[in-house]
């Protein structure tokens, strides 16, 4: 399960509207062995595609340069697709490199570019196997658990976030 704060949650979705009709791409950072996604980092589409994403490479080795600095590790790697479902393509599976994140995708299809509903999903890629989970929405991380808000496939979270 990926327990997201709101305001982490709001700034994937404006980031992958900002650069629609390209896919947009980042990756929330989080103390090492955490599984808490703290600090949001969008990143440019090195490719500049609707239909791909890469990150520069330059990007890339500065990322992980700070994320041992600060000892974090990548907790979330988020991207969007503009044409197609929230789900990873086979490019999208042969590119996850890193076992215990969360891959996030946001599908801008269908108006959501604008503001129609998002949808936002998480999954689990490892070995080539992808195993969707659930989205757990937070207000802000405490050490109580009355504050998730659980989000089911199906339902956007922009649309609940607004319920």
């Amino acid at each position: 399960m990926l327990i997201i704060d709101q305001a982490t949650h709001d700034a994937i979705i404006a980031h992958a509207r900002r650069d629609h009709p390209d896919e947009a791409c980042g990756v929330v950072a989080g103390p090492i062995d955490s599984d808490v996604p703290l600090r949001f980092i969008p990143m440019l589409n090195a490719a500049m595609s609707p239909t791909f994403y890469e990150f520069d490479s330059g990007d890339l080795l500065k990322l992980y340069r700070d994320l041992d600095d600060r000892d974090e590790e990548p907790v979330v790697i988020y991207h969007s697709h503009t044409a197609t479902e929230a789900y990873p393509s086979r490019t999208d599976i042969n590119l996850a490199g890193e076992p215990g994140a969360h891959y996030v995708l946001v599908s801008t299809r269908d108006g959501a570019h604008d503001d129609g509903p998002v949808d936002f999903r998480s999954y689990r890629i490892v070995d080539g196997e992808v195993s969707e989970e659930e989205v757990c929405l937070v207000a802000a991380y405490t050490d109580g658990a009355q504050n998730i808000e659980p989000h089911t496939h199906g339902q956007s979270t922009q649309q609940k976030a607004e319920d």
